[in-house]
C-alpha cells in the first residue's frame, strides 16, 4: 500500500514501513507538512502491530538538508519557537515508539537532517554519502536533538569540534566511530537497507522495542533503575508468544518464527 502526500511518501511493505522525505527539489528540506507527516505516520505504525520496522530515507540527491535555508531570517522568534516544538516532538516520538526505525542515509544529512538520522535507531548510509552540523554557518546552534544525541555516541569533544567547524564528514568516519551502522555502495543502498529491516521485522519485535526503551533510558538512568526496568519487563516477556516460539524453537533445533506478539 503507498500513500502520497506532498512532502512524504508513506509505503507499507509488508512488515516494513517506508517513509520517504519528498522535497527532492529542497534537498528534503523540513517543512511543516513533512514534520506533521512524519509523526502522523509514527503514530499509525505504533498502532498497527503488522508494522514492525520502519524506514526513513529521502527523495533524489540527499536524505536531508535539515532547515529550509531559503526561508531562515524570515520567521520571527515566536514562529520559530513554534516550529521547533513540533520538531521535538517529532523528535521524542521517535524515540518512544517501540519499533525500530533505521535511517537509509545518501548523498547528505547536514543539519537538522544528520540530527533526524541520529534520532533513529540504526543507520544504514551509502559510502559516499556526507553528513554536516551546518548550524554555526548561520549563526545558529543544533536543534532536532543534535547536542544530546551526538555526544553520547562519540564524546563531547569531538561533537564540538563537528558543530564548531561544521565540516562535511565522510559516512566512513562515522562508519569507525560507530555513529553509522552499515555501510555498503550508493546503488544497494535500497537493497540492503531492506533485507536488513525485513531480517529485523522477522525477530521477536515486543522485545525489540523493550530493548529500544531500555537503551535509551539508561543515558539518564542509575544502574539500579535499568536492572529494576529489567526485572520488572523480564517478567512480562515470559509471557509473550515469542518468547514460547523461541523456547520451542531451540528445543526442536529450528529456525524460530517469531510473530511480533
Amino acid at each position: 500500500m503507498k500513500l502520497s502526500q506532498e512532502h512524504l511518501l508513506v509505503e507499507k511493505l509488508g512488515p516494513v514501513l517506508s517513509l520517504t522525505l519528498n522535497r527532492p527539489e529542497s534537498l528534503n528540506a523540513f517543512s511543516p507538512e513533512m514534520i506533521l507527516g512524519l509523526k502522523d505516520a509514527l503514530h499509525n505504525a505504533q498502532n498497527d502491530d503488522d508494522i514492525q520496522v520502519i524506514v526513513l530515507s529521502g527523495a533524489g540527491r540527499a536524505f536531508s538538508a535539515g532547515g529550509d535555508v531559503k526561508t531562515m531570517g524570515q520567521a520571527k522568534g515566536v514562529q520559530v519557537y513554534e516550529h521547533i516544538g513540533k520538531l521535538n516532538e517529532l523528535i521524542l516520538f521517535m524515540k518512544e515508539t517501540e519499533k525500530p526505525i533505521i535511517a537509509a542515509v545518501h548523498g547528505f544529512a547536514a543539519g537538522a537532517g544528520f540530527n533526524l538520522a541520529l534520532a533513529c535507531d540504526l543507520i544504514v548510509a551509502a559510502e559516499d554519502s556526507k553528513f554536516a552540523l551546518s548550524f554555526s554557518q548561520v549563526g545558529l546552534i543544533s536543534d532536532g536533538g543534535g547536542s544530546y544525541l551526538l555526544p553520547r555516541l562519540i564524546g563531547p569533544h569531538l561533537a564540538k569540534q563537528f558543530f564548531y567547524t561544521a565540516e562535511p564528514i565522510p559516512a566512513e568516519r562515522l562508519h569507525q566511530l560507530g555513529v553509522i551502522n552499515y555501510l555498503v555502495p550508493l546503488e544497494k543502498l535500497q537493497e540492503e537497507t531492506t533485507k536488513f529491516a525485513l531480517k529485523l521485522a522477522h525477530g521477536p519485535g515486543k522485545a525489540f522495542g523493550k530493548q529500544k526503551k531500555l537503551i535509551d533510558q539508561s543515558f539518564t538512568s542509575s544502574l539500579e533503575e535499568i536492572l529494576e526496568q529489567e526485572r520488572l519487563i523480564q517478567t512480562l516477556m515470559v509471557e509473550t508468544a515469542d518468547h514460547q516460539e523461541g523456547i520451542s524453537a531451540f528445543k526442536e533445533k529450528r529456525k524460530p518464527a517469531f510473530k511480533g506478539k
